[in-house]
This record gives structure tokens, sequence and C-alpha cells, in this order.
């Protein structure tokens, strides 16, 4: 299995090919990963607000209006503004200040965006995690069908609280929350904090980021809206500890 892992947009990517072994000096997979950079780099470079140079900081400044800005942006706004629309407003590109922040979206546009690219070069078995949140193809190995992660306990990061396998049909998996990143969830006035921690494992990963965010956001309201609403898998951690998880996710616990 080939892994390579780098920084970018202020966290850690890990990516796992187990279709090939980079030392056996496969062109193709050298190629791919270099792509995949900087395809990263230039996400980050559009839509970062903690680089003075991006696009979306001459937004925040007013120095560019949306309306004059590029058709990337505005179609990623054009897609948190849906987002925002299905959440009921749980999930929303707006800081309470009103800035345009699309950090909720755009790392899961990166992972989908190289899980693009390692398709397109040919490979079938793969993971992509950025920060935590990963989507998957194909299997981890031979004698291992779908690909294993854990989900890690808030406050204490060395504890796994699931083992999950991550299938064909659900093979993206994002987890919000305060415990790695601190508070950097704008929550409703009118909500309480009832989780300190969700996962969303999902069809594709940016539904599954989204709608982790939008439960931290939300809460009680919003989860139950989700899972009545989303063919997805869900467990949330309550702040004194408690789980919920719902059916498919326990089906998709590793055993």
């Amino acid at each position: 299995m080939a892994v390579h892992s780098f920084e970018t947009m202020g966290t850690m990517v890990s990516i796992r090919i187990a279709d090939t072994e980079l030392g056996e000096h496969d062109d193709s997979a050298i190629a791919v990963l270099n792509e995949i950079e900087h395809e990263c780099a230039r996400l980050d470079a559009m839509f970062s607000l903690y680089l003075e140079n991006s696009e979306i900081s001459a937004i925040a400044r007013g120095e560019l209006s949306l309306a004059d800005s590029s058709d990337e942006m505005r179609t990623e706004y054009a897609r948190a503004l849906d987002w925002r629309e299905k959440t009921d407003g749980a999930f929303t590109p707006h800081r309470p200040d009103g800035v345009i922040d699309l950090s909720g979206t755009i790392k899961a546009v990166a992972i989908d965006a190289a899980a693009t690219l390692l398709r397109d070069a040919g490979f079938e078995n793969f993971s992509v995690n950025v920060g935590g949140d990963l989507t998957t193809s194909g299997d981890q190995s031979v004698e291992e069908s779908g690909w294993i992660t854990g989900i890690l306990e808030p406050q204490d990061r060395g504890t796994i609280l699931a083992a999950i396998r991550l299938t064909p049909e659900f093979p993206a998996m994002a987890t919000s929350g305060s415990a790695e990143r601190g508070e950097h969830i704008w929550l409703r006035p009118e909500t309480t904090k009832d989780f300190v921690q969700a996962t969303v494992i999902a069809q594709n990963i940016i539904t599954a980021d989204v709608l982790a965010t939008a439960i931290i956001s939300g809460g009680q309201a919003t989860l139950d809206q989700i899972t009545q609403n989303f063919a997805v898998a869900v467990m949330t951690v309550a702040p004194d500890g408690a789980l919920q998880a719902n059916a498919k996710f326990q089906e998709l616990v590793a055993r």
C-alpha cells in the first residue's frame, strides 16, 4: 500500500492507495499525488480567510464583490446556500458578522477532488483523509473488504469510540465538534449545545461533512430532521458522554 501525507488548509492529509507501493516507483501514483497536492493548495489559496491574498479574503474586506468574483467562487457559494436551505439554516456559509466563509464545504470539495483524480488515474482502492474526514473507494486489502476507520472519543483522543467499516454504499465519513479545533461552528442563538461531537457517514463526503456540522449547530432538532430526510449513518456524543446512533450506523460497526 502506498501512503502519502502532506499539510494543507491548516491540517494534515493522508492518502492511502492499496493498488500500489510507492517503493516500486509507480510513476502514475507519484504523478497523481502531486496533482492532488497542487489542487489542495489551489483551493486553499482561493478560499482561505487566513490568507490575505485569497479571493475570499478580498470579498471579506469589501475589495471584491461576490457578483464580480470568479465562477468557481460563486458556484461554491451557491452550493453552500443550497445546503443552508436543506438543513433549515443549521448549516450556513455566513459568519455571525456576515462574512462569507466557505470552509464548511471546501475541505470536503478538496477530498472529493482528490478522489476524482485518483479514479481518473486508474486507481480503484484508496482512502483520502483530510483532518479526520475521509472518503474511500474499493477495499483496504485483499483480506479486508471496505475500509475500517475509527471514531475517537472527543475528550480523550487516545480512546476509540467505535470502529466503522466504510463500504461502497457508504464510503465517506466526517466528524464535527470542538474537541480538535475548538469552538469553530456558529451556533444558532436559539439552540443549546446538545452535542460535542457528531459523525455522519454518507454516500459522498460533502454530504457527510455538511450534515455533521449542521447537527452540532442545530442540535437534537436538526439530528431528527437529518435522520428522517437523508440516507445517512449518524452517531452523536452529548456533553455528558451519552451516545446516540441510528440503525444504519450500527450496521456499519466493524465486527
